[in-house]
């Protein structure tokens, strides 16, 4: 079904007034059946990132979750820091998982770490030089259905599924393009 802009608006202002839970994307489910599960994931893994980005994308909000992992693992560095606090703060826990390395690597640089390296650890976090922050961006990677490297993958699939379908389309009414 195609996907007009009202609906998409309509959409969002749904997501503007519900937590980012997997819940949600239930009632987000009920509320439009007409859409597919793919649809509807992925506008709310984009107004979920604006939203984030537009509230709680601060120095300050960034170092005060910084610290607070840091606190969290001297205490238990085998419990679930990262993703208790990405629960407790109602983030996606992929997102808490990248601010937090981003403020890691830029300790331990001490300039600002590139979108590709931080990237390329969130992918593969056995590149990150601290074992246990290692273990506990797995654990949000490997617990988010909004965010993260696991959400882009089956997006990915997704956009190339329907790359295949309107080749093939194309090509049952012999349209050539390139």
């Amino acid at each position: 079904m195609k996907l007009t802009r009202a609906q998409y608006k309509e959409i969002a202002q749904f997501l503007a007034q519900v937590p980012p839970t997997r819940h949600s994307l239930r009632e987000l489910k009920a509320c439009f059946p007409s859409q597919s599960q793919s649809t509807l994931l992925s506008i709310f893994s984009q107004e979920y990132q604006k939203l984030i980005k537009r509230t709680h994308a601060t120095p300050e909000a960034t170092e005060a979750y910084y610290q607070r992992y840091l606190n969290g693992v001297i205490r238990n560095a085998a419990s679930s820091v990262l993703l208790e606090m990405a629960n407790e703060v109602d983030f996606a826990p992929s997102l808490m998982a990248r601010i937090v390395l981003e403020r890691f690597l830029q300790e331990q640089d001490g300039s600002a770490p590139t979108k590709t390296l931080i990237n390329s650890m969130l992918w593969d976090p056995s590149q990150i030089p601290d074992g246990v922050l290692a273990n506990q961006i797995y654990q949000c990677t490997v617990n988010d259905c909004c965010y993260g490297p696991l959400v882009d993958c089956i997006k990915h699939a997704i956009g190339h599924e329907h790359e295949v379908l309107l080749r093939n389309a194309f090509g049952e009414k012999h349209i050539f393009f390139s």
